[in-house]
């Protein structure tokens, strides 16, 4: 008498019609340092419906280690949330600043700048009294990519005193531009 064993697939390789994939993916990414006097970066992007919640943090850890980073970072020490703003101003406004102005009414289509006058809301969360670099960098970030922007700076104080803040920073608004622009990519 010979039985047959039927193979149940597992429940991890079922294809189930109508459930969601996630919505909330979190990475941690390496950037190296761009010179000898910048140290490397360890960056944390939650990526949620329309919103990037971004940790970036000096780093003294190995690429390979680099998901251990945030752990032995601080949330806290400059953290700002930033809205993107709107692509264009509402015709009332528009109309208000043509009469102010005394242009004719097609005075937007010569002057691009009045369509993108209104800066996103923006505000700090928590922020030391030595950088408050997040608000300014959330907000560009939230202008260049359409999204909400959660961005937490961890920067050591001693940074500040060496001359160094304004390299660092700027290697981070790289870093995280760079990031960013790889998940806007559609996927080919």
């Amino acid at each position: 008498m010979e039985s047959k064993v039927q193979r149940i697939p597992s429940h991890r390789n079922i294809q189930r019609p109508g459930i969601m994939e996630p919505r909330i993916h979190v990475e941690t990414r390496y950037i190296p340092p761009a010179e000898m006097a910048v140290p490397a970066l360890a960056v944390q992007i939650t990526r949620l419906v329309d919103t990037y919640m971004l940790w970036v943090g000096t780093t003294d850890v190995e690429e390979k280690d680099v998901h251990n980073a945030p752990s032995q970072g601080c949330l806290g020490r400059d953290w700002a949330c930033a809205m993107p703003s709107k692509d264009t101003v509402s015709s009332a406004v528009l109309t208000l600043i043509v009469r102010q102005l005394n242009f004719c009414t097609v005075a937007h289509l010569r002057w691009p700048w009045l369509k993108s006058s209104i800066p996103g809301a923006a505000t700090s969360l928590y922020r030391s009294s030595s950088s408050d670099a997040a608000l300014s960098m959330s907000q560009r970030l939230a202008r260049r990519f359409k999204k909400q922007i959660f961005l937490s700076i961890d920067m050591p104080p001693s940074l500040g005193s060496t001359g160094q803040e304004g390299k660092l920073l700027l290697a981070i608004e790289r870093g995280v531009g760079d990031i960013l622009r790889s998940y806007e990519r559609p996927a080919m």
